[in-house]
């Protein structure tokens, strides 16, 4: 019988998703008769046959690329034919060359690999059978989230196995560098896009034509991640709104009559790179990809990372998200062909479809008892997880307790209802033996063993070791953020203002999410709505009592706010570091390679003396989206004639922004107005 669960998270609704474990026939079937096996996808019905060279000739004779060609050499002083030819030889390196025969190969290799790394993949077959009818109703984005180098062929692999057909894949030039593999990787889809494009308008031109065409052709789904790279905490990024231009300017010009968008989710149990995304926080380089780098990982494969979740959100349509809110008659004013900057109503409108991409992915993604433990793990100081360990009784209980919290907010949970909840738990924590081990009833941080030295390690050193085990436990805690983020800014606004007027938490509502909004993902313009969630959330488990001039905290359920509260403490306290260090005497105008070894430096320094406790402070993701948050608010500048990137700070506008953070300013002076600027 094929193993399928419902959704524990969501067992009281009707229509709860159904998953499949994909593996299980995997497991008892042979591995090359799958990828032998007849593959008859129903493609999409509006697409002409067309092949990887019509593709590529389709786009080298555009009139659009022809245009952009003679403006580049007009500008360079270059002949036409000599930008032709670079144009020639951008595509080349770029483009995919879709093989059935490759994918039968990436089929038989990823049966055995995944096999081996993961206990099941489960995938919602509702979810998959309503893309198997969209992709024969229009041209169809994939837009799963990225949290592993696993994620890459995942979905092409689950799409080859359910008859679904394969999508092409935006991918980062370095892959195509891999021996062998690079080729394997375009004849099974993917397309190389270099990662510093900056200003090379012909390269712009090269790859926002490659991709259109795709689009326009319906030559075959197109994949990419919205959030750009991979998230090295865990948690969702801001997106990218490159390449959604791209896709979605096809249905602006008219040029197709409605586009499919698919958001996906994918949830790991334990993620194959934990460790080494820690290290890359801590500043650590990522090792450059390549086959023998590829070669040496096969140590993974002695390792057990659990279970997969690929859910497959449900196809939404371009044409009704942008109904009333662009006006697609702007592109009739000059001709298709032409380049034509996209007006401040259609930037909106991107902006908004992506950041909505993202919050989908996260509403669809199923969290893990781990991910609940990991959120209270960080809750209790560092020296206690390292010394003297955390009692198990204690986290156990705790949890429980939270899982019946992220329920009331609406969580996915992937909490398996056949199974005691003590056996849970000990499962879990046996799957991540690499971060906490459990010894004599109390929980410790796995800190990473030290060669033997003949001098002692330094105290610096110490701290990066503790920090290294910090950020993998952080990144488990972030997968389920989104859950709680919305009522913990809430909760902080209650503490900080120690207020009960709607109004002034709402200002200080309003102020946070303006700070955060590098941290956590906003949909622009919808302040209000977030706070109405909040309150609706915190009052729906008994935190709070809701009227319509007061939020008044409830004595009974002060440990909802206290868990809230402290959720949300890293990220203050590492933005505060941030800011005590850019007001420092001497620090005027700095560029990015050098604020961020110094944060950390100060940060190590805090951490040493006893004043600071928080290890999340040390990572370079959140100094560089304190960074872009400051740039964001106009309180760091960068300087137009410097040539290293440098930047200026306001040291007043950082001063107040971190006095208004730690309560020092009254919420009465907070502006009030919904998305005004701070």
């Amino acid at each position: 019988m094929t193993n399928t669960y419902r959704d524990s998270g969501r067992a009281g609704l009707e229509n709860a998703e159904e998953f499949v474990d994909m593996l299980e026939k995997r497991r008892c079937s042979s591995d090359l008769g799958h990828a032998l096996r007849t593959y008859s996808p129903s493609p999409y019905e509006g697409a002409l046959s067309c092949s990887t060279a019509d593709l590529n000739k389709a786009v080298l004779e555009s009139q659009y690329l022809r245009y952009v060609t003679k403006e580049i050499a007009t500008e360079t002083g270059s002949s036409v034919e000599d930008v032709k030819q670079e144009v020639c030889r951008i595509l080349e390196e770029m483009s995919q060359n879709l093989q059935l025969g490759s994918i039968r190969l990436m089929a038989y290799t990823l049966t055995k690999v995944l096999k081996r790394l993961f206990t099941g993949i489960f995938v919602n077959m509702e979810g998959l059978n309503m893309l198997q009818q969209a992709i024969q109703e229009s041209p169809v984005i994939l837009m799963p989230n990225h949290r592993s180098y696993v994620d890459f062929l995942v979905i092409s692999y689950i799409l080859f196995t359910y008859d679904i057909p394969l999508p092409v894949i935006a991918a980062g030039i370095p892959l195509a560098g891999m021996k062998m593999v690079g080729e394997i990787l375009r004849r099974s889809g993917a397309f190389f896009i270099r990662r510093a494009i900056g200003s090379d308008k012909l390269y712009w031109a090269v790859l926002s034509e490659y991709v259109k065409t795709i689009v326009r052709k319906g030559f075959a789904p197109l994949e990419f991640y919205v959030e750009g790279l991979r998230s090295r905490t865990l948690k969702s990024q801001l997106p990218k709104l490159g390449m959604m231009h791209m896709v979605l300017e096809p249905y602006f010009k008219g040029e197709v009559y409605d586009i499919t968008l698919v958001p996906i989710s994918i949830s790991y149990d334990r993620v194959l790179e934990e460790s080494l995304l820690a290290h890359e926080l801590l500043g650590i380089p990522k090792p450059k990809e390549s086959t023998t780098g590829l070669l040496k990982a096969t140590k993974v494969l002695q390792e057990d990372y659990g279970n997969m979740h690929v859910n497959f959100g449900r196809p939404m349509s371009v044409r009704r998200l942008c109904q009333g809110k662009i006006n697609r008659g702007q592109y009739n004013l000059i001709p298709r062909d032409l380049p034509q900057k996209p007006s401040a109503e259609t930037q909106a409108c991107v902006s908004g479809l992506a950041n909505l991409m993202v919050r989908i992915q996260e509403e669809g993604s199923l969290i893990s008892p781990w991910s609940l433990m990991a959120c209270l793990l960080l809750q209790a100081p560092t020296t206690v997880l390292t010394q003297e360990g955390l009692l198990w009784h204690q986290l156990t209980e705790k949890t429980l307790w939270l899982r019946k919290l992220a329920l009331d907010f609406g969580a996915r949970l992937n909490w398996p209802g056949q199974v005691p909840d003590l056996d849970v738990m000990s499962s879990t924590v046996s799957l991540h033996r690499s971060v906490v081990h459990l010894k004599a009833g109390r929980v410790y941080l796995v800190q990473e063993e030290e060669p033997a030295r003949k001098h002692p390690i330094s105290p610096e050193l110490d701290v990066i070791r503790a920090a290294a085990a910090v950020l993998m436990l952080a990144s488990y805690r972030n997968q389920s953020l989104h859950i709680f983020v919305r009522p913990a800014m809430l909760a902080t606004a209650i503490r900080v203002t120690k207020s009960a007027r709607r109004d002034e938490l709402f200002a200080f509502f309003c102020f946070l999410r303006d700070i955060f909004s590098n941290e956590f993902i906003f949909i622009p313009g919808k302040s209000s709505q977030d706070f109405e969630e909040a309150c609706f959330l915190l009052n729906k488990c008994g935190a709070v009592d809701i009227s319509q001039q007061e939020v008044i905290v409830s004595d009974a359920r002060l440990e909802v706010l206290s868990f809230l509260q402290a959720l949300l403490q890293p990220f203050i306290h590492s933005y505060q570091v941030m800011f005590r260090y850019l007001c420092e005497d001497g620090v005027n105008v700095f560029t990015e390679k050098q604020v961020l070894p110094a944060v950390r430096n100060l940060a190590t320094k805090l951490i040493l003396s006893g004043e600071l406790h928080t290890y999340e402070a040390l990572s370079s993701d959140t100094q560089k989206n304190i960074l872009s948050a400051l740039q964001r608010l106009e309180t760091v500048t960068k300087l137009r004639e410097s040539e290293q990137n440098e930047y200026r700070v306001n040291k007043a506008a950082v001063r107040r922004i971190g006095d208004i953070l730690s309560g020092e300013i009254s919420p009465q002076m907070l502006q009030t107005a919904p998305d005004a600027k701070l």
